[in-house]
């Protein structure tokens, strides 16, 4: 049984990503029809956005333009913003590519691409337990956030206004050259559809 159990807690560490440290690099199709690697960004400030249009907290932040709003700001400051789909095949917010860029039109996604992660090795890789479940890499590479969007868990849409956007937060800083202040919060939301 304590082996069983230190398996467990070797395994669910394993694949957290601990600020300061080198963000795990992949390469993912993407809604744009070309893959996205990580590695080719470096030098830029990237947002990550787990996400699944059929949770009502991705819905609470895409109904009230919240999102496409954030994802806009970000990329007129040189910020890239990704979308990556780690549901499985069968489960709620699967998409295919064709899929992932007709919902791009639909929600009015202002995100760089969507990326499609069926098998779910890059959310495990990150830790991604919620959509949304956000990270920031800085311009070296380094995970810099990770964690909630805002200070409002809820499926309200009135929450969004009034919210502390850590997201916002945490990419002014980094543009700024300033010191993120709150580096890592509890992501809040639907559970990622994993196989």
């Amino acid at each position: 049984m304590k082996i069983l159990a230190l398996l467990l807690l070797i395994s669910t560490s394993a694949f957290a990503v601990e600020i300061g440290n080198l963000a795990p690099a992949f390469v993912l199709p993407g809604a744009s029809g070309k893959n996205v690697s990580l590695t080719s960004l470096k030098g830029k400030v990237i947002v990550l956005e787990w996400l699944n249009h059929g949770c009502p907290f991705v819905k609470k932040h895409y109904g009230s333009n919240n999102m496409q709003t954030l994802q806009a700001e970000a990329k007129s400051k040189g910020v890239v913003w990704l979308s990556i789909i780690s549901s499985a095949k069968g489960k709620q917010g699967h998409v295919d590519q064709a899929g992932a860029k007709a919902d791009m039109k639909t929600h009015g996604s202002n995100a760089a691409d969507v990326l499609i992660d069926e098998d779910g090795t890059v959310g495990k890789a990150y830790g991604a337990k919620s959509t949304p479940h956000m990270f920031v890499i800085d311009a070296k590479g380094r995970l810099a956030y990770q964690g909630a969007i805002d200070d409002k868990p809820s499926t309200e849409q009135s929450d969004v206004k009034g919210a502390r956007n850590f997201v916002r937060d945490a990419v002014d800083s980094l543009v700024n050259g300033q010191k993120i202040m709150l580096p890592e919060t509890k992501a809040y939301g639907c559970g990622v559809k994993y196989e």
